[in-house]
């Protein structure tokens, strides 16, 4: 049995970082209800990456949908919207990732939902937080980490700002959506008490970086200066990058320069006794090591090094990590496929265990209000009455 089994999400959020969170739940055993417009449902199922599209839906929809259920309803239509309240009424969690007081406008709130299920958890994920001047910028992940500063960490000293290859800002705030969830979850359990949680993509941003900024903000105000070779991270010395070999590239973190120029038999580094020096003058260092480095192959280097626990690894491509047995022990990917059968792909599984067990899903993400009738029939939904008076509902922004 799964931990979150028998406990109701419904996903109202859209992109990345509320549905990944939404994700996490599902794989933790949780049901999880998507709930969308009829028709075009999310408009991250037409985001598409690479130009590559499932069976009418974005790859990435897919990839962050598995296992959901899909409820469409017409958030204008009274009917409807009543449906939804109702459905709330039944929930554990309700995650949404709209902008700042468009649930409000909505009727769905935290404080009317509250009125409508006192237990529920109530979870958000906003760009910049609820207040300040940036409360309505849009919340997209590049601009976040222009922002947060993440982009101005990487690259070399000559290098202007680099961002990451990935959404990192989207992934981090829904971990720490999930994080917060899971508490009050907890919370829950003990006192019977709800609650509210929120995350933006900015303070997860920031939150990325507590190590560098903690430094930052306890070395006088000095400013990070990268590495003019090999940059890896700007408040560690020699030899921590990433150097290119004869055939390849090696990755070398925290060591001792001196037992480096040892096992490497590169003896220009014999000269940087201090460990003081390691810092202050990386990049005369590094620079010993690009050229000694690029004298043998990737291998050479790994079976000097790894003999001697000197922290190093190849750097692999997708490619050679997939045939490689440290990954093939993982068993990482998984194939998912829709109820109808009619579409099956690959993806990544929850990499979390649970009692040493994997948290597998074969469930592909849903079509656009697939489990609609089926999820009216049993909650009932079609039997609630919409109130007199019950304010309209509409779909909203993005966060």
């Amino acid at each position: 049995m799964k931990p979150l089994e028998g406990l109701l999400v419904l996903d109202f959020s859209q992109f990345l970082a509320g549905p990944s969170a939404a994700l996490r739940l599902g794989d933790l055993g949780a049901r999880v209800i998507k709930i969308e417009r009829p028709g075009t449902g999310e408009l991250n199922r037409q985001l598409s990456i690479k130009n590559q599209m499932v069976d009418g839906d974005s790859m990435l929809f897919h990839t962050i949908n598995r296992g959901k259920e899909s409820y469409a309803a017409n958030l204008k239509d009274s009917e409807d919207a009543a449906s939804v309240r109702a459905l709330i009424a039944r929930a554990d969690v309700l995650i949404e990732n709209f902008r700042p007081g468009t649930m409000e406008k909505l009727g769905l709130g935290y404080e009317a939902v509250k009125e409508l299920n006192s237990g529920i958890v109530y979870a958000s994920v906003t760009g910049y937080g609820q207040e300040g001047p940036w409360r309505d910028k849009p919340g997209q992940d590049l601009l976040i980490q222009s922002l947060s500063g993440l982009a101005w960490l990487n690259g070399n000293a000559d290098q202007p700002p680099v961002p990451f290859g990935l959404a990192v800002a989207d992934m981090f705030a829904g971990a720490h959506l999930v994080q917060g969830i899971l508490a009050c979850l907890v919370r829950r359990g003990r006192t019977g008490q709800g609650g509210r949680v929120e995350v933006s993509l900015l303070e997860s941003a920031l939150d990325l970086q507590f190590e560098v900024l903690t430094t930052h903000l306890n070395d006088g105000g000095e400013l990070p200066q990268r590495s003019a070779v090999n940059n890896a991270h700007a408040y560690l010395g020699a030899p921590y990058g990433i150097y290119e070999t004869k055939n390849g590239y090696l990755a070398l973190a925290m060591g001792s320069v001196v037992r480096l120029g040892e096992l490497l038999e590169c003896e220009p580094l014999s000269a940087f006794q201090d460990p003081k020096t390691w810092f202050t003058q990386r990049d005369e260092i590094k620079q010993h090591l690009v050229s000694h480095i690029q004298t043998r192959s990737t291998e050479e280097w790994l079976n000097v090094l790894e003999p001697a626990d000197y922290w190093c690894a190849d750097v692999l491509t997708w490619e050679r990590l997939f045939a490689h047995e440290g990954f093939k022990a993982l068993d990482m990917v998984q194939e998912v496929r829709r109820e109808d059968g009619s579409r099956r792909l690959l993806t990544t599984r929850c990499p979390i265990r649970i009692n040493g067990e994997r948290l597998l899903d074969t469930s592909a993400a849903p079509k656009v209000g697939e489990h609609t009738a089926a999820i009216e029939q049993e909650f009932q939904l079609r039997d609630v009455q919409s109130p007199e008076g019950q304010q309209q509902i509409d779909g909203g922004e993005r966060a």
